[in-house]
């Protein structure tokens, strides 16, 4: 079993959120520079401020800690422990004005997510979950409160989101897709990583994603399964470091079992 997450590491992993929050703020909705990375995703000057920041506050606190993050690279990722930051997932959210994406802060060890933090700094809202700690949900400056998933073990009771269709880039994925969206009882597209808050505080049901990369998706999983759902790869496979580019979240381990089943041929 996974030994619980020192609370002194939750406490850090807050005060990153709480740096990065006021830097979101200032640049939101003002106009920004958009730059187009090698993979024409765009970045902006807060994703790189943002990241820089954190990267600051772990350098300080933790210099024998690895970093992982989007923006600035990778340092001692062979350490047991590792951070890993997307200082604003959801950058084309951010920068049409839409305050649905987050600051993602994940802290593996050994190569597994262990500590997920999900900061939403227009809405104030976050979302925190840790190996053998309760996922809680905080608004504004009110104490955070214990978050629970909600939903049957059915597909066909289940709400379901996905970013967006673009990310099906295979016809194998795509059809998948397409059998488990016949079966739900919703399906929408758009959230970014706020669709996991939601999905932790027992408003949707599934998650699921593809084309991502480790900073992605390795603060979310921590969270959904302190709150009792459960995460993995689209074949059911743990969330780690090297684990591909899928991701599922379902509010019950039964529901991401019957997802899987559609879901785990197309990878």
């Amino acid at each position: 079993m996974t030994d619980p997450v020192d609370p002194a590491l939750a406490d850090f992993a807050h005060r990153l959120a709480d740096a990065a929050r006021p830097i979101a703020r200032r640049y939101f909705r003002q106009p920004v520079e958009i730059i187009s990375k090698s993979d024409d995703s765009p970045v902006t000057i807060a994703d790189r401020e943002i990241e820089a920041a954190m990267r600051a506050l772990i350098e300080a606190e933790y210099p024998d800690h690895g970093i992982f993050g989007e923006e600035h690279g990778a340092v001692r990722t062979d350490a047991e422990h590792v951070w890993v930051l997307d200082p604003i997932d959801g950058t084309r959210s951010f920068i049409t004005g839409m305050p649905v994406f987050g600051t993602l802060i994940a802290l593996a060890r050994r190569g597994r997510p262990v500590l997920g933090v999900l900061d939403q700094p227009i809405l104030e809202e976050r979302w925190t979950g840790a190996v053998g700690h309760p996922a809680t949900y905080q608004k504004g400056p009110s104490a955070p409160q214990p978050t629970r998933t909600a939903g049957s073990e059915r597909v066909a009771d289940a709400a379901l989101y996905l970013t967006s269709p673009d990310q099906l880039t295979t016809d194998a994925r795509r059809a998948a897709f397409e059998a488990l969206t016949r079966q739900v009882r919703d399906r929408r597209f758009g959230g970014d990583c706020y669709v996991t808050g939601l999905l932790a505080s027992g408003f949707v049901q599934l998650h699921v994603e593809c084309d991502m990369a480790p900073y992605d998706y390795m603060a979310l999983a921590p969270i959904i399964e302190a709150a009792g759902g459960a995460a993995s790869t689209w074949d059911g496979k743990p969330l780690t470091l090297t684990s591909g580019d899928t991701f599922l979240g379902a509010a019950t381990p039964a529901l991401r079992d019957a997802a899987v089943a559609i879901l785990g041929p197309s990878v």
